[in-house]
This record gives structure tokens, sequence and C-alpha cells, in this order.
């Protein structure tokens, strides 16, 4: 395989990204694939830092300022973990992507999404993945998974209704607007549901 193929995973908190980027590494090495699972911000060094800026500081962050770490942090993520794991022919495996930052700071902070849309692809130099997850699942339901497994919320899980509400609004635009790339997965499915048909489209691509 020359290149690699790169998969991501989108939705709202609470619908269920980490579980289904666990079964889904899980099901492709059983297959013999190298695979590289990550998140953003949060998949390198200083992903870990930014990620502790845009999630648990104290206090507010301008919108802007929000959207210029999200895309300094995935400058660096893509430049020296994501196309080095391509190049070598893994599958990477990616909780969050650019859909994130035009859903949470473009709807969410009601910026302009074609303008934070073109700063991650400039930070990026046009990553785009072959495939993307998008599990959908109402502001209710998903506030009520996470009361569940939460006992403090980050910076964007404490956001009201109205602000999620907008968030998976334009989620659901994204994937109309490109169905090719994206897969729409009802995420109050059973578990096992959802990752069967995760695993019946990336077999397409492998």
């Amino acid at each position: 395989m020359s290149r690699g193929v790169f998969i991501t995973l989108e939705g709202g908190d609470g619908t269920g990204k980490t579980t289904q980027s666990e079964l889904l590494e899980s099901w492709l090495v059983a297959q013999g694939r190298a695979v590289v699972r990550t998140r953003e911000p949060g998949g390198t060094d200083v992903g870990v830092e930014v990620r502790e800026i845009v999630l648990h500081h104290r206090g507010d962050i301008a919108p802007r300022a929000e959207a210029l770490l999200y895309a300094a942090d995935r400058a660096h993520h893509v430049a020296t973990l994501v196309r080095p794991a391509l190049e070598r022919g893994d599958v990477v495996i990616q909780d969050r992507y650019i859909d994130s930052s035009v859903a949470y700071q473009g709807a969410g902070r009601v910026l302009d999404p074609e303008a934070v849309r073109g700063l991650s692809e400039w930070a990026t130099e046009g990553l785009l993945p072959d495939l993307t997850v998008l599990l959908d699942l109402d502001a209710a339901s998903a506030r009520e998974r996470l009361d569940g497994a939460r006992t403090r919320y980050d910076r964007l899980e404490a956001e009201a209704s109205e602000f999620h509400d907008r968030v998976r609004s334009a989620y659901l635009a994204l994937a109309a607007a490109e169905p090719e790339r994206f897969l729409v997965v009802d995420a109050a499915q059973p578990v096992e549901a959802i990752a069967e048909a995760v695993r019946a489209r990336v077999s397409t691509l492998l």
C-alpha cells in the first residue's frame, strides 16, 4: 500500500467516538493492519499542552483565539504524526479533525465557518480524510450520557444546549454536502451495531 488510510470520527460530546475508535483499531489490527490511533487535540506532546488550554483553561478564551489554538495543534499533529503514518501505509484513526473546528468554532462560537475551514486547510496543507464517521445523537441524549460518566465538564461540554444544537446541525450539514466522504451513523444504536456499520464502510477502503 503506497499510502495509508485516514479515518476520522466526529460528533458531539457523549456520542461514543472513543469507544468506536477502540473497536475499529482492534478489528483492523486483527486484519493485520498497522494502525495509529490518535486524537485532536492531544495526539502529540504539543497537543497535550493545547488540550489543557482549550478545554480546561479557567476563564474565557476569545473565539478566534480558540480557533487558532486548534489550528496550531492540527498543523503540528499532521506534520509530525499523521502524514508520516500515512506515508508508511498505516491506517490512521483520529478522534476529531477539521470538521470539529467548523462545527464547534464555526457554528458553536458563531464564527465564519468557511474562514475556520480555510485556516485548518492551510494548517494541514489540504489533507482531508478518506472517511469521516459522524456519530449523530441529539444534544439531550448526549447530555444524559455525559451526566452518567462525568463528574466535571470541560469548557465545551459545559456549554448550553443551544450551543450543542448548533454544533449538531453544522455536522449534519457538512455530511449532507460531502456524502462521499461521510458515513452518518445513529449513535443511539447499540455499540456493536454501530461498529458493524463502521467496519462495513472501512472495508471498502482497504
